[in-house]
């Protein structure tokens, strides 16, 4: 019976050989392993066989699998043996903070009903098999299911991904739709809509897309690393300015040390008073920054502008109220 070539078998001929290699007490040879891996012995030829293992051994160590050759013993001289040692096969130790912990768990939830549901749950089984129990409890206050029902979402990740330019039609509203060529620099959720971030080829300029709007089907338009994402890109500030159409205010807050991570990764930060840092942020519309401030609690003060302090003001009063009522 000939060896399938199909991509799963491929991966099951190189866990076999992993395993088999990791597992042994003493270098084995080409004879040997040939006899114990399976897709091995069923090669039609010693040929086949050579040409199958060179490649297989060429493919572990591109994956920073360390295959070693050794001797055998005296009696082989002239022939090398193969083994994978676990002390460098195997991973150190993981371990998390605190802090790390509830952002895993809250991730956990945040693609519980999404396109990486899978993916996600197979991360947090490999983490709780090493020990580590991601914490779904600090975070439960915020809700973070995020639904990708459109068709464009899975192709783009993986565009983005592999930083590979696509070409798609996009429909502007109330007018004809156009053929667009875009380097994805981010996906990001902002009211309930899912926007593309990226660099409009056509266009010579960063452009933002609502992913509603793609009409058909997304295509790559050029080979895997053929660009870079801007290392100061911030998705959800170019969204925001594009939507609201109306050049950025800065926010002055107080930040209590060690929270607000996701804030000073887009504002400057500079030292406070104990316990608390400086943080000037830039935004576009006063209501929406207050909603992501809220959810930050006593964690976050407002000092100016007066306008998104009131706005905060106004979302903690009401989400009181709505808690009093339902206590009630």
């Amino acid at each position: 019976m000939p060896t399938p070539t199909n991509p799963a078998a491929k991966t099951e001929r190189l866990m076999n050989l992993v395993m088999t290699l990791l597992y042994t007490r003493r270098p084995l040879s080409r004879a040997r392993i040939r006899e114990t891996v399976e897709q091995y012995r069923l090669a039609a030829s010693d040929e086949a066989f050579e040409r199958m293992f060179e490649r297989d051994k060429d493919e572990l160590r591109e994956l920073g699998i360390p295959l070693v050759t050794e001797e055998i013993s005296a009696g082989w001289e002239d022939e090398p043996g193969y083994r994978i040692h676990q002390r460098d096969y195997a991973l150190p130790q993981i371990s998390f903070d605190s802090d790390e912990l509830a952002v895993l768990g809250l991730a956990a939830r945040a693609w519980s009903h999404a396109t990486l549901a899978g993916p996600a749950a197979t991360a947090l089984r490999k983490l709780r098999a090493s020990g580590v129990e991601p914490d779904d409890e600090a975070l439960a206050f915020v809700e973070a299911r995020l639904g990708t029902s459109e068709p464009a979402f899975g192709p783009l990740l993986e565009a983005l991904l592999a930083e590979v330019p696509v070409r798609f039609e996009y429909a502007r509203p109330g007018g004809p739709g156009s053929q667009r060529e875009v380097q994805p620099w981010g996906l990001t959720s902002q009211s309930g809509h899912w926007y593309l971030t990226g660099f409009d080829t056509g266009r010579g300029e960063p452009r933002v897309f609502r992913l509603s709007r793609i009409a058909g089907s997304v295509t790559r338009a050029g080979k895997p690393g053929s660009y870079a994402v801007p290392a100061d890109h911030d998705p959800v500030t170019m969204i925001r300015r594009r939507r609201t159409g109306a050049p950025l205010t800065l926010a002055r807050l107080r930040v209590r040390a060690e929270a607000g991570n996701a804030l000073r990764r887009r504002g400057i930060v500079t030292p406070g008073e104990e316990g608390w840092h400086v943080l000037e942020l830039p935004f576009g519309e006063a209501r929406d920054l207050a909603h992501e401030l809220a959810s930050y609690g006593r964690s976050v003060v407002v000092e100016e502008p007066p306008e998104v302090r009131e706005a905060l003001i106004a979302i903690l009063r009401a989400t009181g109220t709505a808690h009093e009522e339902v206590v009630a």
